[in-house]
């Protein structure tokens, strides 16, 4: 049986007093402790599908519109490499009719709706569906879409390609330092800890069948 420690996971919420920083950072002293060579093999596994990970930003989203199959198709072949990531249809319809993201037009799908199902998709196992709603809804009153979603694009490959051992360094993006920021970079960081964990728990399964 396998025990896989919370320490590996902790994330310190605090104020960086040197040079006024606000925001989410990383334990690395808590995370190095457990990036030790007897896991360098696993770890190795683990990374290989994340290497060609990337969320497309927001001006290469397809402008022609998407239907609803075709939607899904390309959001989770985007998210493919993260795993336990898909949208079904019936989810994308579940979340037009409770306004969570705005209705297709003649029932296809343009940039504003897929940016918002990226985050949807991210943010689903996290919380509920009514605090997502209000996470969007202080997106809306705070930044342009644009500039959300592609901060949470890079913010994301940032942070999985550094659990992963991709990269040996949190990169510290985006320059303005606000509240909203801020939120929106402890979900990413709840996000991509989640799919590091269920990573770690699979590769523990699959080498119990080995």
């Amino acid at each position: 049986m396998y025990t896989i420690s919370y320490s590996y996971f902790v994330f310190l919420w605090r104020k960086d007093v040197r040079g006024g920083r606000r925001g989410a950072h990383l334990d690395i002293e808590a995370f190095r402790l457990y990036n030790n060579p007897m896991k360098t093999n696993r770890k190795s596994r683990m990374a290989e599908p994340i290497r060609g990970f990337r969320l497309p930003r927001y001006a290469e989203i397809p402008t022609v519109g998407l239907y609803l199959e075709q939607t899904i198709k390309y959001i989770n072949a985007h998210l493919a490499p993260l795993g336990c990531m898909e949208l079904t249809g019936s989810m994308v319809s579940n979340y037009v009719k409770k306004g969570l993201i705005p209705a297709p037009v003649k029932k296809q799908y343009f940039p504003e709706q897929i940016c918002y199902l990226f985050f949807v998709a991210l943010a689903k196992n996290l919380t509920s569906m009514e605090n997502i709603d209000l996470l969007i809804s202080v997106q809306r009153s705070s930044y342009t879409l644009p500039v959300a979603y592609d901060y949470m694009a890079r913010e994301l490959e940032n942070m999985i390609f550094f659990f992963f051992g991709l990269k040996d360094t949190l990169e510290d993006l985006g320059e303005a330092k606000t509240d909203e920021k801020d939120l929106l970079q402890g979900m990413i960081m709840s996000a991509a800890n989640v799919i590091y964990l269920n990573n770690y728990i699979e590769c523990l399964r699959n080498q119990d069948k080995s």
